[in-house]
C-alpha cells in the first residue's frame, strides 16, 4: 500500500455524513494542485507560521510570480478577488477536505494549517505525485460515499447508455446530498472525478457533457488549456471577462512551466541534502570537504528535457566536482563520460538508501529512476528490472558504460560510491 493510500484510510469520505458537496471542484485540476500546494509549503517555510489564508497565500511574491509566468493569469494585486477566490481557494477546500490541511473559520475567514506535512511536500514536489494523490482521492471519496460502483460499471460498458445513467446518477446524489442544487454545475464537478479516473484506467471519459470520442489523455486532465467556449470566441484565459478580446493565446508557456519544475527540483534536492546530509556532496571523494552547491543534471538538460525536472537526473555536487570534474575546464555544454558514470553509481547509492530507509522520508521514486535511465542512456533495458533491484540496475549501468570502466579517470572514486552487493 502506497503512502496516499495508508493516509487516505485514516479517514472517512462519505459525502452522505459530510454533506459537503466541495470536496472536489472546477479549478481541482492535477496541475493547478501541484502549483497551489508548492505555494503553501514555499509561504509556511518563508513566514515561519502554520497559518494562513487563502489571501495569504495568493498575495505572497512566490505565489504571484508563478500564477503570473506559469498560467499566464492576471496579477492577483490588479485584478478582482473573485477569480483568485477560486483559483486558490478551491484547491485549498480540496486538501481540506482530504485533511492533509486543517480549517477553522474565524470571523467570515477560513484559516487553514497543515496537517501532514510529509503529505503536503509529497504532492508539491512533482505534477506526477500530485496526479498520484488525486485519483486515489477521488477513488477513496467514491468508495466511502457508495458511489464506486456506478462509476465501475461506465468503465465496464464504456457506452452512451451507462454514461447517462453515471451522470443522471451523480448529479442526483449531489443535489440530494450537499448544497449544491444546480445541475449545471454538477456536471462541471463531475468531469473533474469522471476523466482522472479514465485517464488512469486508459478508457473514455467525458467532453462536453458527452461520453468523450477518444480516450482520455494527460492533456485533457490539465487546467491549462484553452476552454473549447473560449477557443471558439476567442477569448482567452490571459484577460477577464470585461477585458475580452478576440486573438487566441497559448494559456500556459511550457518554457516558464519547465524552468519552474527544474527549479523546483533543484530546490527541493537541496533541502533534502542539506536535511539528511548535512549539505555534502553525493559523490564520496575525501578531498572535497565544503558544501555541495551545485545542483548537476548528469543527462543534459539541453539533450535531454524530458528528464530535466527529475530528481533522480540531479546530484548535489561541490563546485570543483561541477565545473571541473563534470564539466570539463568550466565547459557546461561537455559532460565527462567518466564523471557521469560516477555520478550515476553514486546516485543509484542514493536513490536506494532512501528507499530502504526508515529514518529518511521517501524522496525518490525507483520507477522515476528506471525512466531517466532509460531515456539517458536512449534504451529500454531499465523497464523490466524489479522493485528495488539495483544489482540489476547498476549491472546494466556497467554495461552501457563499459568503455569508460575500462580505464575511468576516476576509478579512485567508484569503491566509495557503489553499492556493494558482493556474498560471502
Amino acid at each position: 500500500m502506497n503512502k496516499y493510500a495508508s493516509f487516505f484510510n485514516q479517514y472517512n469520505y462519505d459525502i452522505r455524513k459530510t454533506r459537503n458537496g466541495r470536496w472536489i471542484d472546477q479549478k481541482c485540476t492535477y496541475d493547478v494542485i501541484y502549483i497551489i500546494a508548492d505555494c503553501i509549503c514555499e509561504y509556511i517555510e518563508s513566514k515561519g507560521s502554520n497559518k494562513f489564508t487563502v489571501s495569504d497565500i495568493w498575495h505572497s511574491t512566490y505565489a504571484r510570480d508563478n500564477v503570473i509566468e506559469i498560467f499566464s493569469k492576471p496579477d492577483p494585486e490588479l485584478k478582482s478577488k473573485n477569480e483568485y477566490d477560486k483559483y486558490f481557494g478551491q484547491p485549498l477546500k480540496l486538501l481540506a477536505y482530504s485533511n492533509v490541511l486543517n480549517v477553522k473559520k474565524e470571523k467570515n475567514a477560513n484559516y487553514y494549517s497543515v496537517n501532514d506535512k510529509e503529505i503536503l511536500e509529497s504532492i508539491a514536489l512533482r505534477p506526477m505525485n500530485t496526479l498520484e494523490f488525486l485519483i486515489g482521492y477521488i477513488e477513496k471519496v467514491l468508495t466511502d460515499s457508495g458511489l464506486i460502483i456506478n462509476f465501475n460499471n461506465f468503465f465496464k460498458a464504456q457506452n452512451k447508455k451507462e454514461y447517462k445513467e453515471l451522470r443522471e446518477k451523480f448529479i442526483e446524489f449531489t443535489i440530494k446530498n450537499t448544497k449544491i442544487n444546480g445541475k449545471t454545475e454538477c456536471g462541471r464537478i463531475f468531469t473533474k472525478i469522471l476523466n482522472p479516473l479514465a485517464f488512469k484506467l486508459k478508457k473514455f471519459g467525458t467532453k462536453s457533457g458527452r461520453i468523450s470520442d477518444d480516450i482520455i489523455m494527460l492533456n485533457d486532465l490539465q487546467y491549462n488549456r484553452i476552454n473549447w467556449r473560449d477557443e471558439r470566441s476567442g477569448k482567452t484565459k490571459l484577460k477577464t471577462r470585461a477585458e475580452h478580446e478576440c486573438n487566441i493565446e497559448k494559456t500556459l508557456n511550457f518554457d516558464v512551466f519547465s524552468k519552474y519544475k527544474i527549479n523546483k527540483a533543484k530546490n527541493s534536492l537541496k533541502k533534502f541534502n542539506n536535511k539528511f546530509y548535512d549539505g555534502k556532496s553525493e559523490v564520496i571523494q575525501k578531498t572535497e570537504t565544503v558544501e555541495a552547491t551545485q545542483a548537476h543534471h548528469i543527462f543534459p538538460q539541453s539533450e535531454y528535457p524530458a528528464i530535466a525536472s527529475y530528481v533522480e537526473n540531479l546530484i548535489m555536487l561541490t563546485p570543483n566536482q561541477h565545473l571541473s570534474m563534470a564539466h570539463k575546464n568550466n565547459n557546461t555544454h561537455y559532460i565527462d563520460k567518466d564523471f557521469q558514470y560516477i555520478c550515476l553509481i553514486s546516485k543509484s547509492m542514493r536513490i536506494y538508501n532512501n528507499l530502504v530507509s526508515k529514518k529518511e522520508e521517501k524522496f525518490y521514486n525507483f520507477d522515476d529512476y528506471k525512466y531517466v535511465l532509460n531515456i539517458g542512456l536512449n534504451t529500454h533495458e531499465f523497464s523490466g528490472i524489479e522493485y528495488l533491484d539495483f544489482e540489476s540496475l547498476i549491472d546494466k549501468i556497467d554495461y552501457f558504460f563499459r568503455n569508460e570502466l575500462k580505464n575511468n579517470e576516476y576509478s579512485t572514486l567508484i569503491k566509495d560510491n557503489k553499492l556493494n552487493f558482493k556474498r560471502d
